[in-house]
């Protein structure tokens, strides 16, 4: 038992690396992935996901080495809400089983939280060599009430030893050991979940209505975020922008991915209707800034053609 899915990482990743080992994120990836991987002495591998932000397997070939020792899925992911399929899952183990001392670090905090009729399917049923990091925190909607566990897959060859490595580093790193209380409380209540349905009728109004305003902004499988598009280039630029609005984005370039901004579904429906004629000036904003500076605009150029006037 863990404080959450991040615990559990850490926790895993104590027991694994020894200083220099690498570890492989999909680009754009929960940023403090590298802290966690840089704690404990190891090197982070960014790799660029492909087509809808899914795995692309050619770049993770290219990117394992002799001193990589882990691969961290995130599904549902944050901040995309990608979610990677049972096909996609299976072409990735079959890669990944010519690489025995490869693990999978499977971040799952978010796998009740899908849209639309979509499945999330388990790493861990896929791929051999898997550890799960999971929490209830996000699916019964308590986040700041961290509470999660990490799981070896008995496929794992050497599952034993590193079950005594992990629960070694569980009580040397100190801040990971859960308190009784709330082992008690999942004891108690561990199948209750907050349930999709509201989410996802929040993020098909805001994403709708950004669409209508001339965002890009398609719809995510899961989680409890979306993750459009900023209208110029520069995230950061734009996320003033909003912030002068009342408006509080996170930029796309802290999750190693430039042009995008992560908001979250977590706020009250009214909240987000609310939002929307601010999203609507700063759209308005970006555009005036753009006809106004153009190429030399310190805020950067769209990264195509402005959409609807865009």
């Amino acid at each position: 038992m863990t404080c959450g899915s991040a615990g559990a990482m850490n926790v895993a990743l104590k027991a694994m690396l020894d200083p220099g080992d690498e570890v492989i994120v999909l680009v754009p990836y929960f940023p403090e992935y590298r802290f966690y991987i840089e704690n404990h002495g190891g090197r982070v591998v960014p790799v660029e996901t492909g087509e809808a932000f899914q795995p692309d397997l050619g770049r993770i070939a290219e990117a394992i080495t002799a001193r990589t020792k882990a691969l961290v899925l995130n599904s549902p992911n944050n901040p995309t809400g990608a979610v990677y399929s049972a096909r996609t899952l299976a072409e990735l183990g079959a890669l990944l089983a010519a690489y025995p001392d490869v693990a999978v670090l499977s971040d799952e905090p978010y796998h009740g939280l899908v849209f639309d009729g979509c499945e999330a399917p388990a790493p861990a049923a896929i791929i051999a060599r898997t550890l799960i990091c999971d929490s209830w925190s996000k699916t019964m909607a308590i986040a700041g009430e961290r509470i999660g566990y990490l799981a070896i897959s008995p496929r794992v060859a050497e599952w034993r030893e590193l079950f005594d490595a992990c629960t070694f580093a569980n009580r040397i790193l100190g801040f990971v050991n859960k308190t009784a209380i709330w082992q008690r409380v999942v004891a108690e209540t561990g199948e209750a979940t907050i349930g999709a349905g509201a989410y996802q009728a929040k993020r098909d109004l805001f994403c709708e209505a950004l669409e209508r305003m001339g965002y890009v902004a398609p719809k995510p499988a899961g989680a409890f975020y979306i993750f459009p598009e900023t209208p110029i280039a520069d995230d950061m630029a734009f996320i003033r922008l909003l912030l002068k609005e009342g408006i509080l984005a996170v930029p796309g370039s802290g999750f190693g991915r430039a042009g995008y901004m992560r908001l979250t579904l977590t706020v009250p429906r009214e909240t987000i209707e609310r939002s929307l004629p601010a999203f609507e000036r700063a759209l308005a904003a970006a555009r005036a800034l753009y006809r106004r500076c153009r190429q030399e605009c310190r805020l950067g150029t769209p990264k195509r053609a402005p959409r609807g006037g865009r």
